[in-house]
């Protein structure tokens, strides 16, 4: 009995990597409900605020291309008034930005359950009509035969500037009656992916 529990944990093993690759020919979706996007400001040159977006949704398909869809109405900075503002004054009521990307789907094949390896992205952020480039250094682990999280190994930094927001933030400064806002935001991100559910 010993040797034969000692096979079958050998042939799970053995099977672990194809059972990945098997696995992510169809592309991964993101779970929403288990995924954050964070960013963070700073008013009156001291006083620093973290805020997230919840509502997510995306894929990465077969061939690599990310998309994530990031719903503006999701936006919590913890102040009613402050995230009414955000979306009307800043983002326009528009309902989505858009995280697209190409990912290097082979670099995680090998990966067996637990393990884990650090990659270079680049990318853009699409909002009200403008593209910003997005370069990031994200850790992803692969949870086991079906979920794999994706998470910054670093913060990045996506200037207001970039995204042609700046008018919205003036906007806001004024209403808050704030001397000043940062016009750089450091992002972060919790994104967990199941592998294997989409169409390629």
């Amino acid at each position: 009995m010993h040797n034969f529990k000692l096979g079958l944990a050998a042939l799970v093993i053995a099977a672990a990597p194809a059972a990945w690759a098997d696995g992510h020919a169809g592309g991964w979706t993101l779970d929403g409900a288990n995924s954050v996007i964070s960013f963070g400001s700073i008013k009156n040159d001291y006083t620093g605020e973290a805020h997230t977006f919840s509502d997510l949704s995306g894929r990465v398909s077969a061939d690599g291309v990310a998309t994530v869809e990031i719903g503006l109405g999701s936006v919590q900075t913890n102040i009613d008034i402050r995230n009414e503002r955000i979306i009307e004054h800043v983002f326009q009521n528009a309902p989505t930005a858009t995280l697209t990307a190409q990912v290097d789907m082979a670099a995680f094949d090998g990966l067996a359950f637990g393990e884990s390896t650090v990659t270079e992205i680049e990318g853009d952020v699409s909002l009200l009509g403008v593209d910003a480039p997005v370069w990031m250094d994200v850790f992803v682990m692969r949870l086991d035969e079906e979920n794999v999280m994706v998470t910054t190994q670093s913060m990045m930094f996506i200037s207001t500037e970039d995204l042609g927001i700046e008018a919205g933030i003036d906007k806001l400064q004024e209403l808050a009656s704030l001397d000043g806002i940062t016009r750089t935001s450091p992002v972060t991100f919790r994104l967990m992916f199941n592998a294997g559910s989409t169409e390629s």
